[in-house]
């Protein structure tokens, strides 16, 4: 089989695997529903105190155990979720949701190791929440999640910025979702039940919209969390630039997460003005998809382009998009930890040349990075044979050994 019909073989199963996620997703309120697990409209947990105490960021505002569960059956870990207090776009005060798992198992080899492990796309609805979907059973990065529990490291999910709590989801936004990372992992260790050492070692890591997580995450964390023993970055499938992602999937079968993407930046970047270059069929859509996750939102807008939502051709080149944009596009901060890089030449989402250019900035800035290449990949199936190789790196991470690098 040539490599043309290889591609071609693996979007098709992709395709037919998000349109079966589409049926499971739909049912998700319904299901949890008759477990007795209100959706996050209708949970109190999920509702910030109006105003906001006047706490530090990462406080806790509040929390309660949980049952992670896989499908039916309770997952064995200690589990939590807690309300805490993080960061949004314009510098203010927000409460972000995180759920924190803890292996039953006792850590003598000192503090016991934290990882951020941050989720790719889920959606834009509340019913697409992580910390929704473990105690309903359809977190699938559970799988993903359990190499890091399996070594006895703690792992601390985000929901990011606006997910199920007060407020609309700033899908993509750098600087408030790396906020909500960093601010999770800070509730998670002044979680008493918890356990964890304030001062012990993190690690960050997540692939997709994870990956732009982690890599926010990592270039925020010198300013905002110093304090923060963080020993490496492992980001996978990065979208350096949103606008670069835009037109590398504009027209192609997953087109929708474009139209999240834009929803999303102008949740958190009102000057953007979206609604201001819509026509009539993108105000049915952009008011479609703002309630939608991304298995529903992925049928419906398959193979459709930008233009033909928008008064403009292309709004990407609006003076106010590029000014967001640029905002937004990682490699302008510097890391002070050691990062793994893994991406697929074959990437449909993330141009492989993005990938490479925050490489290299983050190299010439003097940063250790490894920079793996998968040439027998594409985007999704990369997320399940890369994550073995960042978990032992981030393993190499905790045990001090000298980060590998091919700056």
């Amino acid at each position: 089989m040539s490599s043309s019909s290889r591609r071609r073989a693996l979007l098709i199963t992709l395709f037919t695997t998000v349109l079966t996620l589409a049926a499971t997703v739909t049912a998700i309120p319904a299901t949890a529903a008759t477990a007795g697990i209100p959706v996050p409209s209708a949970d109190p947990f999920y509702r910030p105190p109006a105003p906001l105490p006047p706490v530090a960021a990462g406080d806790v505002l509040r929390s309660r155990p949980i049952t992670a569960k896989a499908l039916v059956l309770p997952f064995p870990v200690r589990a939590w979720q807690v309300l805490h207090r993080s960061t949004n776009n314009q510098g203010k005060p927000n409460a972000v949701v995180a759920t924190v798992l803890v292996p039953h198992s006792p850590w003598t080899n000192g503090p016991r190791p934290l990882v951020a492990y941050n989720i790719g796309t889920h959606g834009l609805s509340s019913n697409c929440a992580p910390s929704f979907w473990f105690r309903a059973g359809i977190e699938y990065e559970l799988a993903l999640m359990t190499m890091a529990l399996l070594k006895g490291w703690a792992v601390v999910v985000s929901d990011y910025e606006g997910s199920a709590t007060t407020g609309p989801h700033t899908y993509t936004a750098g600087r408030p979702t790396g906020h909500a990372v960093l601010d999770g992992i800070r509730a998670a260790q002044r979680l008493p039940e918890a356990g964890l050492d304030p001062k012990g070692p993190v690690g960050i890591w997540g692939y997709s919209e994870g990956g732009l997580a982690t890599s926010w995450a990592a270039e925020l964390q010198p300013g905002y969390a110093p304090e923060l023993n963080v020993r490496g970055a492992a980001a996978g499938g990065v979208p350096r630039d949103i606008g670069n992602v835009g037109y590398k999937i504009d027209g192609g079968p997953f087109f929708g997460f474009f139209l999240a993407a834009a929803i999303g930046l102008d949740h958190s970047h009102p000057e953007m003005q979206l609604e201001s270059v819509l026509n009539a069929k993108g105000r049915k859509a952009f008011a479609e998809v703002r309630d939608m996750c991304h298995a529903q939102w992925t049928p419906p807008y398959a193979f459709h382009r930008i233009s033909e939502f928008t008064e403009v051709p292309d709004p990407i080149q609006l003076p106010q998009f590029q000014k967001v944009l640029e905002r937004n596009r990682l490699g302008t901060g510097t890391p002070a930890v050691p990062a793994y890089v893994y991406q697929s030449v074959n990437d449909e989402f993330m141009p492989i040349n993005d990938a490479k250019q925050l490489v290299r900035g983050w190299c010439s800035r003097g940063v250790r990075v490894q920079l793996r290449e998968s040439l027998l990949s594409e985007h999704i199936s990369l997320a399940v044979t890369g994550a073995p190789g960042a978990v032992s790196w981030l393993a190499d991470r905790f045990a001090n050994q000298p980060a590998p690098s091919n700056c």
